[in-house]
């Protein structure tokens, strides 16, 4: 885990200095860069109608339990036949701030509906999450991922965060986001899905 740590942070840098060292053209315009990695396209015909998740997409590794808050074990396998937003964050990550406000909101907008959102901390204790998750109100299950590198290396590899998987009720892995993405793009995924 340190070591990809590093590796992120010394890639960083080296973004950081080639930024500041090559100058852009002024007609050049800057535009946020969202980033989504879809499942491999599968030819339409092998598309279920309907279905906003490609007939080839990868099964999610959903052999996992992890601890939440209060210590209590949570089975990832138990959330099958529901749609899953798996989100890896952590409480100084900027723009996990921004995305958790949204993921509340789906929450309660298509909980009902078969929706669950898990956020696994990957790097922040029991101490660090009461407080942060009580500010942010979050609604649905936190758990631990600190220690948990086999989680992160099954949806992975997470060069960064935030990283969320959205993954169908059959268990496929329909869209991963690494960095932050766009309230309107989960939002419209999650409503295919459901």
């Amino acid at each position: 885990m340190r070591m990809r740590w590093a590796i992120a942070a010394l890639g960083a840098v080296a973004l950081a200095v080639l930024t500041l060292s090559v100058p852009l053209p002024l007609n050049v315009p800057l535009s946020w860069v969202f980033h989504r990695t879809a499942a491999p396209a599968a030819p339409a015909e092998t598309v279920a109608s309907g279905s906003a998740c490609p007939a080839n997409a990868k099964p999610a590794n959903l052999d996992f339990t992890l601890k939440d808050m209060n210590g209590k074990d949570v089975r990832l396998s138990a959330y099958k036949g529901k749609v899953i937003l798996l989100d890896f964050w952590a409480t100084w990550c900027g723009p996990c701030k921004l995305e958790i406000p949204w993921f509340v909101e789906f929450q309660t907008k298509y909980g009902n509906r078969g929706l669950q959102a898990l956020g696994v901390s990957v790097d922040d204790t029991v101490d660090k999450l009461k407080p942060y998750v009580a500010q942010l109100k979050m609604n649905y299950p936190v758990l631990q991922g600190l220690g948990h590198d086999d989680v992160q290396d099954a949806y992975g590899p997470l060069w960064g965060i935030p990283v969320t998987v959205v993954i169908s009720r059959d268990g496929r892995i329909c869209a991963k986001h690494t960095g932050i993405s766009s309230k309107d793009s989960f939002e419209s995924e999650i409503n295919s899905l459901l």
